[in-house]
């Protein structure tokens, strides 16, 4: 966690120039596809749309190649890490308690979103594909418990990394993961390399997304070249939804915050004010977790709770990517017209609370989760890249939220466990 702080931290520049590069292909695939969509012929435009669009399908590839070794090495060395939970079983029951009800507040309130406003309707992704939306459709439908049970349980964990079946892969990481911290010192070698392994692949993670540009580029120049400019409606729309849940979100946080903490509500945000900054303006939450980490304790919480229940929160506690994730995947399979019943999507709600535990720490996390969880319920991946121009917004204001979220639970823990100071400005030296 440290170390992916520290390799954050330094690089906010090189983040917004990312950022800045896919704004402008986003804007130069809107151009080009305009052109295209105005000026060329039928018969090349429909030549041209599918060849442009496979940039975005390389960029989608990349992205998939490295979900499988992310969420093994991520999840185990945080399960292994965790392996005195006895110890702390208490304090770590009423964490999970409350990081399991703010997920599935956070997820739901996504799904009622999308379901509500239907933002992806605003998209018509497969005006001319008739038969494309029959076949999702055949897919989709046939979804049943026997479907899930062998989506969940892998037959081979090497069959299960080579089709990125990611529940599977949580399965038997967590499996893994339990093994390796019931064995102690002797598994600590190991635990170590799958730590650097992790490192390795989150570097990977920033090699790939300087391809995102190029992959916005052509899957926007292919969809306007193919239906013009009027999709565009669509983001400003999607954005708008996403910023009232994110609201409303906030809201139930705070209400609950302040039934907890009382007034003290109003002095943890006092304290946390530059952290929440920072991680808005660098849509890094792992940027400030040193930061937040010593303005906990200043606030009153007992050091050895904040550095128990703060790095558990970063992997099981991001209220703003679970409520984005659910939202997102949502309004991409109402764009393709892919017909998701209530039972599939509360599939969906599991599968994604279930599989973002294993990526605290990547940038755009949300996203390859998003891309995974498409995969599994026959929703195009190609859609991710649509929503990757406005995600950087969507991120600033997710990041926000996740430590948010982190920092209430932290001293709504300490407040349980009746270990809240009135001022920690003692304890300060303890902080790391």
């Amino acid at each position: 966690m440290d170390i992916a702080a520290q390799t954050h931290s330094h690089k906010p520049q090189r983040k917004n120039r990312l950022t800045l590069y896919i704004l402008l292909a986003m804007f130069a695939g809107m151009g080009i596809g305009y052109m295209i969509h105005t000026q060329a012929s039928a018969s090349f435009i429909d030549a041209f749309a599918p060849k442009i669009k496979l940039l975005g399908n390389i960029f989608i590839r990349l992205v998939q190649m490295i979900i499988a070794p992310l969420v093994f090495s991520t999840l185990v060395v945080g399960i292994a890490k965790l392996g005195d939970l006895k110890a702390v079983g208490r304090v770590g029951g009423k964490a999970m308690l409350w990081f399991i009800t703010a997920s599935l507040v956070s997820l739901l309130l996504g799904m009622v979103l999308v379901n509500v406003f239907q933002p992806g309707h605003y998209i018509e992704m497969n005006q001319g594909d008739k038969a494309g939306v029959a076949d999702l459709m055949a897919k989709t439908t046939e979804f049943s418990l026997q479907k899930f049970i062998e989506h969940v349980i892998p037959k081979s964990v090497v069959e299960a990394m080579a089709t990125n079946e990611i529940l599977q892969l949580v399965v038997f990481s967590v499996l893994f993961g339990v093994a390796t911290a019931s064995m102690g010192d002797h598994a600590k070698p190991l635990i170590k390399a799958l730590d650097v392994v992790s490192h390795v692949v989150l570097k990977m993670v920033g090699y790939v997304m300087n391809v995102a540009p190029v992959g916005v580029f052509g899957a926007l120049c292919s969809v306007v070249a193919l239906r013009g400019l009027g999709i565009f409606q669509f983001y400003f729309i999607y954005f708008a939804y996403f910023l009232l849940g994110i609201a409303l979100l906030w809201l139930i946080l705070l209400t609950v915050g302040y039934l907890i903490l009382g007034n003290r509500l109003i002095t943890l945000f006092k304290r946390i004010g530059s952290p929440l900054l920072i991680a808005f303006t660098t849509t890094s939450s792992e940027a400030v977790f040193p930061k937040l980490t010593e303005e906990l304790v200043r606030f009153g919480c007992k050091d050895k709770i904040v550095s128990f229940i703060l790095p558990l929160g970063y992997s099981f506690n991001l209220d703003g990517s679970m409520m984005y994730m659910t939202f997102a995947s949502l309004a991409i399979a109402q764009a393709y017209n892919v017909p998701l019943d209530l039972g599939t999507q509360l599939t969906m709600l599991l599968v994604l609370m279930l599989t973002s535990k294993g990526i605290a720490g990547v940038p755009r996390a949300s996203l390859v989760v998003v891309l995974a969880t498409c995969s599994m319920f026959n929703i195009p991946a190609i859609g991710v890249a649509l929503i990757l121009p406005i995600d950087h917004f969507c991120d600033m204001f997710r990041t926000a939220t996740n430590v948010v979220g982190n920092a209430l639970a932290t001293a709504v823990v300490s407040k349980w466990e009746g270990a809240l100071e009135h001022d920690g400005g003692a304890a300060v030296h303890h902080a790391h």
